[in-house]
Parts: structure tokens; C-alpha cells; sequence
């Protein structure tokens, strides 16, 4: 006997054949629907693997307009679903037509029980299979946040946090300068949680004109206004079980921050000119590269809301921020774009390293990837160079090796040192945790004066210092 776990929705307005079909799948848990808007409301409430669906549906039970329409909308919702329409006897061409729209099989009235239960036992076999090589797929590719290079320990704090937060449903904000993957990371969070198996919608709330962003948001009834001929989902509704990013979410007007505020608290719309509240269940990521605590100051976020969406904020630092990440990024990049343009390029010449280790990246990781893109496109190799790049290594400089990095550092530890100890090369050597000696060798490499002044007469500096410490000593 099937698992009564085991939904199977049945669209059908017969209520004679509905008790007939109930009995015959008394091994299922079984909902019915009558029309259209019955059926998606079930599909989205239960979520059925399998649909038994008849053609002919009011308010055109006699023809099949209204069928096709129920069909088309029920594998927009759910595409995995399994959809079986069921046509009178002389429907065999609709029945194809079905089947070329996306139904997984058809059946012809009158109704043959064994037949019947047996096309809808393999339906749902053959949606666990499916369902079963998407979770292999899922195990066997890489982690979402295998994507992310993560070079640098700031970067690799952010993908620890996301993973932490990934399988716990709490609001997130991500903080960042555009361009530094804040859609990328929510994409992961989506990707890493419960919901992976449902949508991933993601709205940018500066790039929609503020008359219709409420529109897109929450969805509008026929006639709502001006334009809308006909009944609209909004893009909180389409995430539904899945996963909504309000990308920019510091430019949203303030009075859709009322209405955003109410949704979170109680997770129900209301489409434009519409009087339903509509449940939804959704998680949602906020982004924004504004300083929402200094708009709240300004007047022009709600501070309500802001505690609202930052159940967990994240902070993505800027591309010039990530040690040791620009050039791997860079080198990921030319890899993936030389193979997309079928091109063999060895790599970036030192020239080029130099130049993307100078820059400072104003737009991150978008800004690298366009230019490493511009580059694998015009290059003629063997190597990107730094004209191709479009950009020099800023002073013209090459960049400095670990001795002068260390020699500088050193020079400057003792110039500090000498300062604090005023002059006394005893006390400096105490300071700087090392011998007499060694701070005398120092002084003469980097041509430093007792007084802490670097300059010529190396030998004499140090000479002149040393009366001064047999003072000292001698006391």
C-alpha cells in the first residue's frame, strides 16, 4: 500500500467522481480542489508530488481553456510536481497537447481504478527517484560557499558565520560597499539552509520607481490601478518557502518600511487593492552598502525596522581589505573567462600582479572581474599585462621584497625606541627586548644617529653614543 504521508491533490468539480477517486486513493493523503484558484492555493499550501487533474473546469467545464490554464500555472509553482490530466474519451489530441505542455501523463474517462492507480503509484515513484538525484547532485557538488574565495582571515570569519546562521531561520543583514558579494553570500545562505529546495527570489529596492515597488513587493489585484488588467503575485509571495533578498534595502521609502515592518511581524500580505491577508512563509536577507544607524538619525530609515532585519549582521569587507584575495580572485577570474572565450592565457604577468596588489578597487570584486574580463577579451597573449588590465601599479613602482619591508621595519622600531628612550641607547635596547650590541649594529645599517635621526656618519653616531652609556653604567 502507497504511504499515507504521500499527497496527492485532485483537481475535479464532480463531487459524484470526487468520492469515487477518494476510494480509490484511500492509501493517500488526499486534497481536492474544484477550480483554478483551489489548485494553486492547494499546491502551494501542500505541496502534493502528484496532481490528478480533469481539463474541464469551471466556469468552462465543457471545454478545456480553463484546464490548460490550471495546468501551465500549477508547473510554473512547482515544476517538479507530476501532473496527470484526465480528459473525456474523445479528448485524445488535448490529452497530447497536455502531455507537450509539461503533464506528465494522461488518462481518457471512463475511469479504470487498477489503470488509474497504478499511472499515479508511478508518478510518485518516479518524482522520488527525481527528488532523490537532486539530493545526491547537492551532496556531491561543492559547498555554495566553495564559490567564495575566502583567502584573507576576514573573509574566512564571514563564511564561518554564514554557515552558523545558514540552517537557522533568523533575519540577516548583509553590510557591504556594492560590489563586494552580498548577493553571492545571501545566495549561500539560501543555498546552505532548509529552503535550498525552493526559490531564491532577490528584489533591488533602488533600482524600482518608488510608485511601483510596493506593487513588486506584495503583488496587486485586478484593477488596482492603472495598468493592471490582471491579478499579480509580488515577488514575497513567488519566494514563498524559499528565500527573499531585499537587496538596497536602505533606500526604501519610508512609508514601504511601515508595510515592510508589519509583513516581518506578521508574516501576511496583502496585494495592492486587496482586502486578503495571504500568509507567507519566507526568509529574508536584507543588504545595504548605506550606514543604516546614521539614516535612522537622519529620519530616513525606522529604527523599529532596523531591529527587525538585523536579527544577524554581517559586514563584508571591502576587496582592498582582504589580504592575499585580490590576486587568487583575479587568477579564479582568468581562469573561468579565458576557458568561457576559449582562450589559452598562462596566467598574469608580473606587471599585471603588480598593478591589481596597487589599486584600490573602488567597485571590488564586480570592478576585478569586468577588468579581468575586458583583459581575457583583448589579450594576445600569453600573459594578461598590466595595459591589458587597463590599469598601472599606481606609482610605477615595483613592489617592495620582504627585506626592504623588513629593513623598514626594523628602521623605523629603533628611530621609536631611541625617541622614548631620549637617545639612551641602553634604555632603547630594554625597549626593544635585544643587546647593546644589537642595537649598535642596527644604527650602523640603517644609518641612524643615537638622537634617532637617520644620515650619514654611521660609525661616528655610534661612537658618540657610547661615552654617554659608560656614564650611565658607571653610576
Amino acid at each position: 500500500m502507497p504511504d499515507t504521508t504521500r499527497q496527492l491533490l485532485i483537481v475535479e468539480d464532480d463531487r459524484g467522481l470526487q468520492k469515487q477517486l477518494k476510494w480509490c486513493f484511500d492509501g493517500y493523503d488526499v486534497v481536492f480542489a474544484e477550480d483554478r484558484e483551489s489548485a494553486l492555493g492547494a499546491v502551494r499550501r501542500h505541496q502534493p508530488a502528484v496532481v490528478l487533474q480533469d481539463l474541464g473546469l469551471p466556469p468552462d467545464p465543457e471545454g478545456v481553456s480553463e484546464g490548460f490554464a490550471t495546468l501551465q500555472e500549477i508547473l510554473q509553482i512547482a515544476p517538479e510536481t507530476k501532473v496527470i490530466v484526465v480528459t473525456g474519451n474523445e479528448n485524445r489530441d488535448n490529452a497530447l497537447k497536455a502531455v507537450a505542455s509539461g503533464a506528465y501523463d494522461f488518462y481518457q474517462k471512463p475511469i479504470d481504478v487498477d489503470v488509474l492507480q497504478l499511472l499515479v503509484g508511478r508518478a510518485f515513484k518516479l518524482h522520488e527517484i527525481e527528488a532523490e538525484n537532486r539530493r545526491l547532485v547537492r551532496e556531491q557538488a561543492a559547498s555554495p560557499l566553495a564559490g567564495v574565495i575566502a583567502v584573507s582571515p576576514q573573509m574566512q570569519s564571514v563564511c564561518r558565520k554564514i554557515e552558523k546562521i545558514a540552517v537557522v531561520d533568523v533575519t540577516t543583514l548583509l553590510l557591504g560597499e556594492s560590489g563586494t558579494g552580498k548577493e553571492v553570500f545571501a545566495k549561500a545562505i539560501h543555498g546552505l539552509s532548509a529552503r535550498a529546495e525552493h526559490r531564491f527570489v532577490a528584489i533591488n529596492c533602488a533600482a524600482i520607481p518608488e510608485n511601483l515597488l510596493e506593487s513588486e513587493l506584495f503583488g496587486h489585484e485586478k484593477g488596482a490601478f492603472t495598468g493592471a488588467h490582471k491579478q499579480s503575485q509580488g515577488k514575497v509571495e513567488l519566494a514563498d518557502q524559499g528565500t527573499l533578498l531585499l537587496d538596497e534595502i536602505g533606500d526604501m521609502p519610508p512609508p514601504l518600511q511601515a508595510k515592510l515592518l508589519r509583513f516581518l511581524q506578521e508574516r501576511t500580505i496583502e496585494r495592492v487593492g486587496g482586502r486578503k491577508e495571504i500568509p507567507v512563509d519566507v526568509r529574508v536577507v536584507c543588504a545595504t552598502n548605506q550606514d543604516l544607524e546614521a539614516l535612522i538619525g537622519a529620519g530616513r530609515f525606522r529604527e523599529d525596522l532596523y531591529y527587525r532585519i538585523s536579527e544577524v549582521t554581517i559586514r563584508i569587507p571591502p576587496l582592498r581589505e582582504r589580504e592575499g584575495c585580490r590576486v587568487v580572485l583575479a587568477r579564479h577570474f582568468l581562469d573561468v573567462h579565458a576557458a568561457a572565450m576559449n582562450k589559452k592565457l598562462s596566467g598574469l604577468a608580473d606587471e599585471a600582479v603588480d598593478a591589481i596588489q596597487r589599486h584600490g578597487w573602488p567597485g571590488n570584486v564586480r570592478e576585478l572581474e569586468n577588468r579581468i574580463k575586458g583583459a581575457v577579451a583583448i589579450s594576445d597573449g600569453p600573459m594578461i599585462s598590466a595595459d591589458d588590465l587597463g590599469i598601472t601599479s599606481g606609482s610605477g613602482q615595483r613592489l617592495p621584497t620582504l627585506r626592504e619591508v623588513r629593513d623598514e621595519a626594523e628602521r623605523r622600531a629603533v628611530t621609536e625606541a631611541l625617541a622614548a628612550a631620549d637617545g639612551n641607547v641602553s634604555r632603547a635596547a630594554n625597549l626593544l627586548g635585544v643587546s647593546r650590541p644589537t642595537v649598535y649594529d642596527l644604527l650602523q645599517r640603517h644609518g641612524i644617529a643615537a638622537g634617532g635621526t637617520a644620515g650619514a656618519g654611521t660609525a661616528a653616531a655610534g661612537e658618540a653614543a657610547a661615552p654617554s652609556e659608560e656614564k650611565d653604567e658607571q653610576k
